[in-house]
């Protein structure tokens, strides 16, 4: 049986005695915190109010002010720390947008530091930049257009930029008040695979846990997740967890060594000699966990390692499941899987020594065309053990941007109204019933929908509330030529990014809008972990900056100004109260109303007690099928990964966690010599869609396997395919590996 216990060879020893990890790869945090002290000296006292006050705005693990809901003591992360210049920096100086040649130069991180939006600015037809106009006019403009539309030929995206739950429950109440479910979220990009997979499996959304539940359990599982990078906050909760006898397993391509060893800045002896993370890697091929888990699954079914009483007291579905599963071949699933069957085996005695598991997904399960199926193999795996709504267990979605949970339950969704319910007649009749005004029955456009529309000349507007969809979404080139085919886009920001610097058809507007922490009233957001957390508004006003939720609505006012008195929600408070109302079990946490107030719908717990969310109160197994991944001979698979960056907003060349610049291709080293390539060799990696130029960087990862950095590879990933189940587009490629010769470089 082979060892997928990490093992340290002496080298290893030696390093992890040395204080600080000196002359290793590792985060600088003291260093960072100081640099990033000097970046904020202009504004510092805002900079710890915001600190001090305000709920992270960076990944979705919710901490408010300086503390969580998990561990006691203080709690801070770089991620939200490199953020914190976003909300403490002064305006831009808006005559450098009146000709755009220069600024067209410049990459989105120079264009970051320029400053805040501070007016509404306009950009015409064949103009050489933008120009100031008053919000008055700037409503105008877009009310005429969107007036002069029908409803099926105009929509809005919203980012999961710092925003509020109040800012997705107003846009998609406008959208809908303006006659169109033409509206998304960013959740659309990550997570909607997890959202149909666990509707159909539990009857839920979200997390069935609590973070709490990491500490104490016998086994974390990391499927395609690594939060020391992306949620880097959770590594101190594994740091203690671990001291409490919890083994952490890492299912991943790449031995991420972030998740391998991390130093916890808060905690002094991680500090100083760093936390091993992961005791067990189990490195499956990209795209292979579906046939890896069917694996163990067929495994634990031979061995009658499942949890019977649970199956039979609370769940259906499981005969067919196992039928399919005990048919499978097992030389189809270790070549899908990339591993041997002793691997699952080996992993399936883990399981079966656990009688509590927490199993944890991200975008590497997701971000396929078979994502939806991917995370049902986890909840498979997860149901057939038992492992949810009890102490210690649970099926856990993490997030990786703020508040990204609160945005399809607020129901800023095309195929869902508030509280998740799907776009149906009956459903937007009973909507309508609330708010006052006719409710649209038609499934919107999904957000990679919405740029295809563009493409095809299907819009006239297209309002995007942040993002950047140039650098989120694959082929740039194609995205580019979309988004100057609208005759009226709408950029509401708080910085510069190179998509609004695309001409548009007839006009570009953007409009400067408010940070969370700046937000009138105050707002909410919602954890991994459904716990709804209220920011209260810290004030500063740049320029003529308004409260995102307040331009939405002053907007639909503006263009039917005579119903306008049935959007209601005037003030923040009120919208709470109208959401508790829409949202039932939102309810409570309209009484929140400062740093540290905090409401969990669902308790500790979802699922608890066998009680499911499905139509019959039962968890329901379902079969899988395999996905075809075969790779041609000579052909790689390549998945793309994040560096030093907050979603597209990159903050270093060099990953910290382990030295790779920018333009880093990771490659098994066999793989390598089979192509007689040494480390830092130039290559190019190309498929039928063009070319992508990088390095060589040797790294435990694989065989078969590449990674590079996203969003730069996104020129070799295809546009189109996404997944059924949430519509996620694919991010990964399958390319032929070039050596570039030295002279060509």
């Amino acid at each position: 049986m082979p060892g997928h216990k990490i093992q340290k060879d002496w080298k290893a020893r030696i390093k992890a005695k040395v204080p600080f990890g000196l002359g290793q790869a590792k985060p600088k945090h003291f260093r960072d915190m100081a640099g990033i002290i000097w970046k904020n000296r202009d504004n510092l006292p805002y900079a710890w109010k915001v600190i001090n006050r305000g709920v992270c705005d960076g990944c979705a693990l919710g901490v408010a002010g300086l503390h969580d809901w998990t561990i006691k003591g203080v709690h801070l992360c770089m991620t939200r720390l490199n953020l914190l210049r976003l909300n403490t920096m002064p305006a831009l100086d808006v005559r450098l947008l009146e000709n755009i040649s220069a600024l067209e130069k410049l990459d989105n991180a120079q264009l970051r530091e320029l400053g805040r939006l501070p007016y509404p600015l306009l950009r015409e037809k064949s103009a050489p930049g933008f120009q100031r106009i008053s919000w008055d006019e700037a409503y105008a403009r877009i009310a005429k257009r969107i007036r002069a539309a029908t409803p099926r030929r105009w929509a809005m995206f919203v980012t999961s930029r710092g925003v509020t739950n109040e800012i997705y429950y107003m846009a998609q109440k406008v959208a809908r008040f303006l006659g169109t479910n033409n509206v998304d979220n960013a959740a659309r990009l990550c997570h909607s695979p997890s959202t149909a997979a666990m509707k159909a499996a539990i009857g839920f959304a979200a997390t069935t846990c609590s973070y709490k539940d990491w500490y104490g359990t016998d086994l974390i599982i990391f499927f395609g997740a690594n939060p020391a990078n992306d949620q880097p906050v959770t590594t101190k909760y594994l740091h203690e967890a671990k001291l409490l006898g919890t083994k952490v397993i890492m299912v991943n391509p790449y031995l991420e060594p972030g998740m391998k060893r991390y130093w916890v800045p808060s905690t002094a002896a991680s500090a100083v000699f760093g936390t091993d993370i992961a005791d067990y890697w189990f490195p499956v091929a990209q795209g292979g966990d579906i046939a890896f888990l069917h694996g163990v699954l067929k495994i634990i079914f031979a061995n009658g390692w499942q949890d019977d009483v649970f199956i039979r007291e609370y769940s259906v579905g499981i005969e067919e499941l196992r039928r399919q599963v005990e048919g499978l071949d097992w030389a189809e699933l270790e070549v899908q899987a990339g591993l041997g069957r002793a691997s699952m085996e080996e992993f399936a005695e883990l399981i079966h020594q656990a009688r509590n598991a927490v199993l944890v997904w991200s975008m590497g399960i997701t971000q396929h065309p078979f994502g939806a199926d991917a995370v049902r193999m986890i909840l498979n795996l997860g149901l057939a053990k038992g492992y949810v709504g009890r102490d210690k267990c649970g099926l856990m979605p993490i997030r990786g941007h703020s508040s990204v949970q609160g945005g399809a339950e607020m129901g800023a969704y095309a195929t869902a109204f508030p509280a998740g319910k799907p776009v149906n007649r009956e459903n937007a009749d009973k909507l309508a019933a609330q708010y006052g005004f006719p409710i649209p029955d038609w499934p919107g456009l999904t957000a990679t929908e919405m740029v295809e529309a563009c493409a095809r000349g299907q819009l006239d507007v297209f309002y995007c509330l942040g993002g950047n969809f140039l650098r989120t979404l694959p082929e740039p080139d194609y995205v580019r030529q979309a988004m100057a085919n609208v005759p009226l886009r709408v950029h509401q920001d708080i910085i510069l990014t190179d998509q609004m610097l695309i001409p548009s058809r007839e006009e570009t507007i953007l409009l400067p809008a408010k940070t969370r922490y700046e937000q009138d009233d105050g707002g909410t957001e919602t954890t991994t972990e459904r716990r709804i957390a209220f920011s209260p508004e810290i004030p500063r006003q740049v320029g003529e900056a308004r409260a995102e939720w307040k331009i939405l609505r002053e907007l639909a006012a503006a263009a039917y100004p005579d119903r306008a008195h049935l959007l209601g929600c005037e003030t923040g408070g009120q919208m709470r109260e109208e959401i508790a109302r829409v949202v039932p079990f939102y309810d409570g946490f309209q009484h929140l109303s400062k740093t540290g107030d905090a409401f969990q719908y669902g308790g500790p717990h979802l699922c608890a007690d066998g009680k499911f969310g499905t139509a019959d109160g039962k968890a329901h197994f379902a079969p899988v099928p395999l996905p075809n991944i075969k790779r041609r001979p000579g052909e790689f698979a390549v998945g793309t990964r994040r560096g030093k960056q907050f979603n597209t907003l990159i903050y270093a060349e060099i990953d910290p966690l382990n030295n790779a610049p920018r333009d880093a291709v990771l490659m098994n080293a066999d793989d390598a010599a089979s192509l007689h390539l040494a480390n830092r060799d130039r290559i190019a990696l190309t498929n039928s869609l063009g070319s992508y130029e990088g390095t060589v960087f040797l790294a435990p990862i694989a065989r078969g396997n590449l990674q590079v950095h996203w969003p730069e590879g996104n020129v070799i990933i295809r546009r189109g395919v996404v997944d059924a189940g949430g519509g996620v587009p694919d991010y990964n490629a399958r390319v032929e590996v070039r050596k570039i010769a030295a002279s060509a470089v």
